[in-house]
């Protein structure tokens, strides 16, 4: 029962980080607003979100797993290199939506198994 319990809030904290992780990315303008169904971007909540997932991971530092310290660390480190990404782009320039793909949990984060992922993405930026 204690380890259900355990894997259960695990994959609780999991879905907190990445539900504000989907929050910044529409906020930067990365991800379709599904209410409006437009693509918008608002710099300072993306902010916002960031610091409220960098407080959390303060906050919560020596209490994650393996698994949850390095989902959180990518997230973050995602959004942060999205924000800089933004913040340099010129008001009216449109977001470059497809350069962009959110951290999702792996299978193998949920069973403990470390996950390695390149993003590839990162090279093309200075190409657009």
């Amino acid at each position: 029962m204690v380890e259900k319990d355990g894997q259960q809030k695990e994959l609780l904290f999991l879905q907190l980080v990445s539900m504000f992780q989907m929050a910044a990315m529409q906020q930067l303008g990365k991800l379709v607003n599904p209410l409006t169904d437009k693509t918008e971007r608002d710099l300072n909540q993306a902010k916002f979100s960031i610091d409220v997932l960098n407080v959390l991971k303060e906050k919560t530092s020596g209490n994650l797993t393996a698994d949850e310290d390095e989902f959180l660390s990518k997230v973050l480190f995602e959004l942060q290199m999205n924000y800089v990404d933004e913040a340099r782009r010129p008001q009216d320039s449109p977001p470059e939506t497809d350069q962009a793909k959110p951290a999702e949990p792996s299978d193998e984060a949920a069973s403990g198994e470390a996950s390695e992922q390149v993003d590839e993405t990162k090279s093309d930026a200075g190409d657009s």
